[in-house]
């Protein structure tokens, strides 16, 4: 009996005497009571995330900026000193790195042991009192101390599920008054959002990651009427549900990002009005969403939009004819769109834009002539785009004042060096061949 006990704690991810805690975890927690403390909050938010995992970096930077009050600078500053201090680890794709680099191509980890510190140190107060209300492994239903404790509200500002399917009545009616994070973990192919989402008047911050193997369709989707201080929601192998006026009236989302989800439905450009919906979007990210093919017209008119980032996406055949009309793009990411032949000639119409990146666009015929008016674009990553062999004639490209780095094919380099003659500032680079195979194992 003893033992069927031990492995149930185990199961649960508790201990399975108090030696354990007491002589491990205590002394291993020296290293992060040295800690300055906004760093020693953020390594403590790392038990939020199912072991051994790999945590997408935008997901962790938003949750800072959002639960912290700090700057992405300042978040950014945090990650690196935790990976230096060996209390994570930085798995960082070889094209990353640079200011403009998209965070969702970067990742963390953490050993199993850092992490079980993580939860061990947040896990200390009452469970009503808690600053983490964390659910140490995947479990079939939430633990039974939440349920012992609804009678009064808790005071989490981060509370992190993870579970398989969820149904309506497979929740407690809980009350949030402080939450601002809320990270849902789980596999399944349906999935009934909390209701207890109704009493989160202060979230700001939204994770809804599914690690299935296909899809899940979300059910209660009407909770995000009340989200009127959501400011970031991150989507992940889901079907995004149709996307409205009534349903989402997310007033002061910042952030949007869509990554391995059916979008097809939600992005109907007959119906959706973006800039009704959000109209204070400032990023927008799309990644491996297969059933993409065109983006909605309506999107020409979200005039708060700073960044989007469409990447492998490979139905994607083109962009809007009035694109040029989002004025505040700074950064225009199309990585591996594989049905992408043209850019729009309103393309020139984008004054702020800074970064241009269209690596791994295979069907890109060429840049349009009007990329010549881009007098604020500093950055063009073009590596990997075979169709284009000829590039606008030189008198328009020198007129790219602020143009200060290339990235591109051995094949085309020859063009951008005899244009380099009249822009000493501008560095030219060749791209070394990439060939990689980690995705298999996201």
């Amino acid at each position: 009996m003893y033992w069927v006990s031990a492995k149930k704690r185990l199961t649960r991810g508790e201990p399975i005497c108090e030696s354990h805690e007491n002589k491990l975890l205590e002394r291993m927690a020296i290293s992060v009571d040295y800690l300055n403390k906004k760093v020693k909050e953020c390594f403590l938010d790392l038990g939020s995330f199912p072991e051994d995992k790999k945590i997408p970096l935008d997901v962790l930077i938003n949750m800072w900026v959002e639960s912290h009050g700090i700057d992405e600078e300042d978040a950014f500053a945090i990650l690196v000193e935790l990976s230096d201090k060996n209390l994570l680890t930085l798995v960082k794709d070889a094209r990353s790195g640079d200011a403009y680099s998209s965070y969702h191509e970067i990742y963390v980890t953490q050993h199993d042991v850092l992490r079980d510190l993580a939860l061990h140190l947040s896990n200390h107060p009452d469970v009503n009192e808690r600053k983490r209300l964390l659910m140490p492994r995947r479990d079939t239903e939430l633990p039974r101390d939440w349920g012992r404790n609804t009678d009064r509200p808790f005071n989490a500002q981060i509370v992190s599920v993870h579970t398989g399917e969820m149904r309506e009545m497979d929740w407690y009616r809980m009350e949030f008054p402080k939450a601002e994070v809320l990270i849902l973990n789980f596999a399944s192919n349906e999935y009934f959002l909390p209701p207890f989402m109704d009493d989160m008047p202060k979230l700001r911050a939204l994770i809804i990651i599914n690690y299935n193997t296909t899809e899940a369709t979300l059910l209660n989707f009407s909770v995000f009427t009340n989200l009127t201080n959501l400011r970031s929601l991150w989507l992940e192998k889901v079907l995004v549900p149709e996307l409205s006026n009534a349903t989402a009236p997310l007033r002061n989302l910042r952030k949007l990002s869509t990554v391995l989800c059916k979008v097809n439905n939600s992005f109907n450009p007959s119906v959706l009005d973006l800039p009704q919906i959000f109209p204070r979007l400032t990023e927008l990210v799309i990644d491996h969403c297969d059933d993409l093919v065109k983006l909605p017209v309506s999107i020409c008119k979200v005039n708060s939009l700073q960044s989007l980032s469409i990447t492998n996406c490979h139905r994607l055949s083109e962009l809007p004819a009035g694109f040029g009309l989002l004025k505040e793009l700074q950064i225009l990411r199309l990585y591996a769109c594989l049905e992408l032949k043209v850019l729009p000639p309103s393309i020139g119409e984008l004054i702020g834009l800074k970064y241009l990146g269209i690596s791994q666009c295979v069907n890109l015929r060429s840049l349009p002539r009007e990329i010549g008016r881009l007098a604020s674009l500093e950055i063009i990553d073009m590596r990997e785009c075979p169709q284009i062999v000829n590039l606008p004639s030189p008198v328009m490209l020198l007129n790219l004042k602020s143009l200060r780095r290339v990235i591109c094919d051995d094949e085309v380099s020859g063009d951008w060096k005899n244009v380099k003659r009249g822009m000493r500032h501008l560095h030219v680079q060749v791209a070394e061949k990439w060939y990689s195979l980690d995705w298999l194992h996201d």
